[in-house]
């Protein structure tokens, strides 16, 4: 054990997404302003949520709280990504790494769950009007998203703890942006075989298992809107094909890169950029381009303010 922390890595090295320098700058401006329209998108959902009473719902509650997540999870990997791109060498300490890689999938986790919750919700408000109420009512939604973080926490310290046990004694240069599971531990000087179906067991089962509970949530809604009228039906595939395409957009890569166990592609890359850079920042879009409430609300608490400018100036 001693000569193994003798020789342990210190740090890493991130190959990036290109080795171009024409295209590392503008793929920094490119994702610098996807990350700032992430935070202000999400930010705006959030204090829309919060400052319009008519949204203290469960549905717009856990909406809230997804963006929120999306905030979180997309500063995990952004940053550094976009430090990576102005520099030529690309470095994180290993104790970096390991922290880094432990809130990816605390907050990924943290998704997953709240997407699988999202769906629920909408199950039993179409489904079951009238034990809504009951069911869904501010205590359970707030159980439910304190489960959801404490079962991120969990995966996330299992995550961890299959990484750091392996020994690094050698090769240090990540074919990746971002520290994540599967690149680290094919750094590891010792058969990784076990470890990896450990991921996939755990990582893979959580985002497959959640995302046909997610399919047969809608399934059991969309069979249960032949009963409703036009209008009901209108409305609630609104809601629920917003909801589908978020889900869509980050399963599918989760799915993709936390299935296969020991093998890589060379579009993981665009992958990962797709649901760590490109998800977050859709979420919003979509969540309010097609909610006429939340568009309703945000017209709302924007001629309120300009009111009060006008009564200032007055």
């Amino acid at each position: 054990m001693d000569a193994l922390n003798q020789t342990r890595v210190t740090e890493f090295v991130f190959l990036g997404l290109t080795d171009n320098w024409v295209l590392q700058i503008l793929f920094f401006m490119a994702f610098s302003v996807m990350y700032v329209l992430t935070l202000l998108g999400n930010i705006l959902v959030m204090s829309i949520i919060v400052f319009t009473p008519r949204l203290h719902t469960p549905m717009y509650f856990f909406l809230s709280n997804l963006s929120f997540v999306d905030i979180c999870h997309s500063s995990v990997t952004v940053p550094k990504m976009l430090e990576g791109l102005l520099l030529e060498r690309k470095t994180i300490s290993f104790d970096n790494c390991i922290a880094q890689l432990f809130f990816l999938h605390l907050f990924a986790c943290a998704e997953i769950f709240l997407l699988t919750i999202m769906a629920y919700d909408r199950y039993v408000a179409i489904c079951a009007p009238l034990h809504y109420p009951n069911v869904m009512n501010m205590r359970v939604c707030v159980q439910l998203v304190f489960a959801l973080w404490l079962g991120g926490t969990v995966h996330s310290l299992v995550q961890t703890f299959l990484t750091i046990r392996l020994p690094y004694c050698g090769p240090n240069m990540i074919d990746s942006y971002f520290c994540d599971v599967p690149p680290v531990i094919k750094l590891a000087c010792t058969d990784t075989y076990l470890t990896g179906m450990l991921i996939v067991s755990n990582s893979g089962t959580i985002s497959l298992a959640c995302f046909l509970a997610l399919v047969t949530s809608y399934t059991a809604i969309l069979v249960s809107l032949r009963k409703q009228s036009a209008e009901g039906r209108r409305k609630a595939l609104s809601t629920c094909s917003a909801h589908f395409m978020v889900v869509t957009l980050f399963f599918g890569p989760c799915i993709f890169i936390y299935t296969r166990p020991d093998t890589s592609f060379s579009i993981d890359k665009v992958v990962s950029v797709f649901y760590t850079v490109v998800t977050p920042v859709l979420n919003p879009l979509i969540y309010t381009l097609r909610n006429g409430e939340v568009k309703s609300a945000m017209k709302h608490l924007r001629q309120r303010q300009q009111n009060k400018e006008s009564k200032s100036s007055d």
